[in-house]
């Protein structure tokens, strides 16, 4: 297909082209000190979440592409904004994340693959602070760093599993101090969640200083800062920081920008994308990360707060296949109205989530072509029994025209003012008390068990005045439980909690529950096995 100039898109935003940063004819980053960041907000926000994700895979980003074009064959002044794929899931597990069928964010082998250089800057700053760390301890080790309490990880932007645990420092006196060392991968990276959190130049390198990364032999905490090593992370991260803008297969100006992973970090956008996004658009459909229990709890109990961001609408994004895998059906093809009903309680289960934070959301059922009429009758009829509004999505089909219903659905539902959330929890809860209110209110748990470590790093946080910083918890995608072999709505289960990361830039506290990774392994076939170039040096396999 032929893409338009990223002149044309931009300036169906009314963003002054001469005041942007073009990476070649089809993507663009937008410099801090373009006008329209000056603009007051006027758009309504849109958040798509989604049910419990299956491997058979929801369609949650082609569902926030497809709406951004119905709203826009409506006639609507309408962006997306969506989060930068990371290369472990494109390499490893699913591929390419840039939407499907004809609800694409294009060009989708350029933002699949390294897009404007943002992930790499996010690595080369984070390795810094590590060799900083290690360079600091050779020469002196002035701040008397424990080597065995050294907090802050290296990291890549590939899942391997060898990484989870190394050694550092092995051959002699030369080769640095003898550590146990780690990876995360990049999403994972506290950098990546400051990024995405971060409104200034000068908000990046505060949040960049404050980060805990190590502890002194007498139990001290040591932050970046003490290491000075803000200014120059900040230096690399100074394009990173400028959102980047592409374009769907319809031409809707899509903003990508940051790329926390909803399951480790908080799973959106970045806020700078958001917040000109909303200056510069009637409607914003923006998405987080998996299910409504992780991405969406994160946005409305932390990104919407800590960015006063609006909400005026959610999308829940479900599939008949994720309802049949719910219920513990094999073969996902096969007609099964008792796998629908049984495995339609997890789609319901969401649903609960969000109204709880006060909003009625649309359903939207995205449609594939082993759904049979029986089954979408039988979908349809429950929900609308139980008060729920369901709408069809062909958008993956269809493009835009696929979507019209949803989107006229969706209007009907925005509130013309921010709605005001019934938070799940306050800041100044004690730790305890805001861990425990997440895992009921929100995931359904009866009881938290908390480890001895994250005992002790309750201790730790509440010395260091770190108790009111908001929750970004750490938990499996896969089950509403910190299990991910507990399917549809587990009951009864106690959250398990390990141990509490301190993210004291990016500004949350981190549970980290049950056994969750933050360096992803490859599966036995991993999905880089199908991608290749032609002759030509087309890059093709990655949708």
């Amino acid at each position: 297909m032929a893409f338009r100039h990223i002149s044309e898109i931009v300036g169906k935003l009314d963003i002054p082209v001469d005041s942007i940063e073009p990476y070649g004819k089809h993507i663009a980053k937008i410099p801090l000190d373009n006008p329209a960041f000056k603009r007051e907000r006027k758009g309504k926000l849109i958040l798509v979440t989604a049910m419990t994700p299956t491997p058979a895979g929801e369609g949650k980003t082609t569902t926030v592409i497809g709406l951004g074009q119905a709203l826009q064959q409506l006639g609507k002044k309408v962006c997306i904004a969506i989060r930068e794929p990371s290369l472990g899931p494109c390499f490893g597990v699913k591929g390419g994340a840039t939407g499907g069928g004809k609800s694409k964010v294009e060009p989708s082998d350029k933002i699949n693959l390294i897009f404007t250089g943002d992930f790499p800057a996010v690595s080369a700053a984070h390795n810094l602070l590590s060799a900083l760390i290690n360079n600091h301890m050779y020469f002196g080790n002035k701040l008397n760093i424990d080597p065995k309490e050294i907090l802050f990880p290296r990291t890549i932007d590939m899942n391997d599993r060898s990484l989870r645990s190394i050694a550092v420092g092995v051959g002699g006196k030369d080769f640095g101090a003898i550590a146990m060392d780690r990876f995360v991968i990049t999403p994972a990276s506290e950098i990546m969640a400051i990024l995405g959190l971060s409104r200034s130049y000068s908000d990046l390198k505060e949040r960049l200083g404050k980060m805990m990364v190590a502890r002194s032999y007498t139990g001290e905490p040591i932050f970046a800062s003490q290491i000075n090593a803000h200014g120059a992370m900040s230096a690399l991260l100074v394009d990173a920081l400028k959102p980047n803008i592409a374009q769907t297969t319809e031409g809707v100006p899509a903003f990508i920008h940051s790329g926390p992973f909803g399951n480790i970090a908080h799973g959106t956008s970045s806020m700078m994308a958001d917040d000109l996004a909303l200056k510069t658009s009637d409607y914003l459909v923006t998405e987080a990360g998996f299910g409504s229990d992780l991405g969406a709890e994160k946005f409305l109990d932390l990104v919407s707060r800590v960015g006063s961001m609006p909400v005026n609408a959610i999308v829940i994004v479900g599939t008949l296949r994720a309802m049949k895998h719910h219920a513990g059906v094999k073969d996902l093809s096969a007609e099964d109205l008792k796998g629908v009903e049984e495995g339609s309680k997890n789609l319901l289960r969401h649903v609960a989530i969000i109204r709880s934070f006060g909003v009625e959301p649309v359903v939207a059922l995205n449609r594939f072509p082993t759904d049979t009429k029986k089954e979408i009758d039988t979908l349809i009829s429950l929900l609308r029994s139980k008060n729920v509004t369901v709408v069809m999505s062909d958008v993956y089909t269809d493009g835009g025209s696929g979507g019209i219903e949803l989107a006229k659905e969706v209007l009907n539902h925005i509130s013309q003012e921010p709605i005001r959330l019934k938070y799940a929890y306050e800041f100044n809860d004690p730790i305890k008390t805001k861990i425990e209110k997440i895992a009921t209110k929100i995931y359904g748990a009866s009881s938290v068990k908390y480890g001895k470590q994250a005992l002790k790093d309750i201790k730790l946080i509440e010395k260091t005045g770190l108790a009111d910083l908001p929750i970004c918890m750490a938990k499996t995608q896969n089950s509403l439980s910190d299990n991910p072999a507990l399917l549809n709505v587990p009951e009864g289960f106690a959250l398990n909690v390990a141990r509490i990361a301190i993210s004291s830039g990016a500004g949350f506290l981190v549970p980290m529950t049950g056994d969750v990774m933050t360096m992803p392994g490859l599966p036995r076939v991993p999905a880089s096995e199908g991608i290749d170039i032609t002759e030509s040096g087309d890059i093709i396999g990655l949708s």
